[in-house]
């Protein structure tokens, strides 16, 4: 049971501190009283519901893992013994996928599913593991399965409807994914609200449909500051290549995440360099915003179709590492074809 504690303190502070990041440049006393408070609460917690003895010394049988791998092995073990632990294999499930092992997380996502499948939250994690680990980075059968289910238990699951809208795009029903993300509008802060109306009329334009009357108000600088700001320039030799028509997709996403970008811009080609701030606001996700990352991957593509996937004859920067802070500058530079 020591692994199981130390894996849970190690992934509650990574999943801590991704989200108090913005709090973290403002308040760091707060943040740090924050992390220290969970480790004092999860210490009590299992003194009053665990098994104290096993936290001492002399009831130690193992060494205490060095790295996430050493612990992740220990977990292993546990569960080979303790096989009919829920929240021991969702446990296992997130420290795969941290190590970018999606095929593991994907079985054990399934394996706390058998045990535990009536919890929304548990559904919708087993069904984004398929998404990651499909080669395409498509939401297959099994998975949309147990997002419907997810669905069913909580008709109002944000991160559920989310991925059925997407789940529909990529079926092509862009109709259906316009009307399953609607009702999203009215319960999303209203950053999100405005990068998720964008993502609702491009669904709607793609069914023939008219965009959404703009109701909402404009979210304001104030509310949504740029956290990186991109300049994109265009090799000169790549001049004669521009187009009428074509886009220019200026985009971050997460580092070994899936391709689904957590801030993203569109913007007609006009003349080079063109500067580009990314914020909160710009987050196509929902469930993901920019400043929950460190680190985001930055990425500029010239597209020669209709949308940000690369295709033959696009133009592109190679991609470049970046730090998500606010005042924060990066040069992307247009200077390849797509083969």
């Amino acid at each position: 049971m020591t692994v199981f504690v130390i894996l849970a303190i190690v992934l509650s502070l990574a999943v801590l501190l991704a989200v108090l990041w913005p709090l973290w440049r403002e308040a760091r006393g707060l943040v740090i009283a924050g992390v220290a408070t969970l480790g004092i609460a999860t210490f009590a917690l299992y003194r009053v519901v665990g098994t104290p003895a096993a936290l001492a010394p002399e009831a130690a049988s193992a060494a205490m893992p060095a790295t996430l791998d050493d612990a992740v092995a220990q977990l292993e073990a546990e569960l080979q013994k303790q096989p009919n632990e829920p929240e021991g294999w969702r446990l296992l499930g997130k420290s795969y996928a941290a190590l970018q092992r999606f095929d593991d997380a994907q079985k054990a996502f399934e394996r706390a599913v058998q045990l535990l499948p009536t919890d929304a939250d548990l559904l919708v994690e087993a069904a984004q593991a398929r998404l990651f680990n499909n080669p395409e980075r498509k939401l297959d059968a099994q998975a949309i399965a147990l997002l419907d289910q997810a669905v069913a238990i909580n008709p109002d699951h944000q991160r559920a409807l989310w991925f059925v809208g997407l789940a529909q795009r990529q079926e092509g029903r862009h109709a259906e994914a316009a009307k399953t993300w609607e009702p999203l509008l009215a319960k999303v802060d209203p950053n999100t609200a405005a990068t998720l109306r964008t993502q609702i009329n491009e669904a709607r334009a793609d069914a023939g449909l008219p965009p959404l009357a703009d109701t909402a108000p404009a979210a304001s600088a104030d509310t949504a500051p740029a956290l990186l700001t991109v300049t994109v320039e265009l090799a000169p030799a790549l001049k004669d290549k521009l187009a009428p028509g074509d886009t220019l997709f200026v985009f971050a996403r997460q580092i070994g995440g899936p391709p689904m970008p957590v801030a993203a811009k569109r913007l007609p080609v006009s003349a080079f360099p063109v500067t580009v701030p990314l914020g909160d606001g710009d987050s196509p996700m929902p469930t993901l915003k920019l400043s929950q990352l460190p680190q985001v991957q930055l990425v500029a593509r010239i597209a020669k179709g209709s949308g940000p996937a690369a295709q033959t004859g696009d133009l592109e920067a190679a991609a470049v590492t970046a730090d998500v802070k606010a005042g924060n500058t990066y040069t992307l530079t247009i200077d390849r074809v797509v083969p």
